[in-house]
């Protein structure tokens, strides 16, 4: 199973610089693809951001989010975060030299909960602290 983080299914849903990329690895994966539960409401955030920056349109934004939720119907499995995954994300943001921000933390200890063989994420911190944590991440 390969964990995905949000900043790959935010450039598989919306315009970004690495869309490309991520839809070429999208089409060719066959790996069973599960993320944190967590990643709908930072998705979400993701896209009002876009808004009120002036990336998106709200019909954008729309369409964006039902392409999201289709993925996660078909493709994605969302996966439950315990307590003590919080507390081990706080543990590896709290690191400053880590470099880690929460919801990357959190990834990043829940991946780990799930035995993930490989992490897909577009952010350089993140990817660096997985191989830290002997996960593989997976470049797009």
């Amino acid at each position: 199973m390969l964990y995905v983080d949000t900043s790959v299914l935010v450039a598989l849903c919306t315009n970004e610089v690495r869309t490309a990329d991520v839809l070429k690895w999208y089409a060719a994966c066959t790996d069973e693809l599960a993320s944190a539960a967590w990643c709908v409401t930072e998705f979400a955030s993701a896209l009002g951001i876009k808004q009120r920056t002036g990336q998106l349109t709200k019909p954008q934004a729309q369409t964006a989010w039902t392409q999201f939720e289709r993925t996660c119907a078909n493709d994605l499995q969302l996966l439950p975060v315990e307590t003590m995954t919080f507390h081990k994300a706080a543990m590896m943001a709290m690191d400053a030299a880590a470099g880690l921000r929460a919801g990357d933390a959190l990834h990043l200890a829940c991946a780990i909960e799930a035995h993930a063989q490989g992490i897909v994420t577009l952010d350089a911190a993140l990817a660096k602290n997985a191989k830290r944590f002997k996960l593989k991440p997976l470049a797009l």
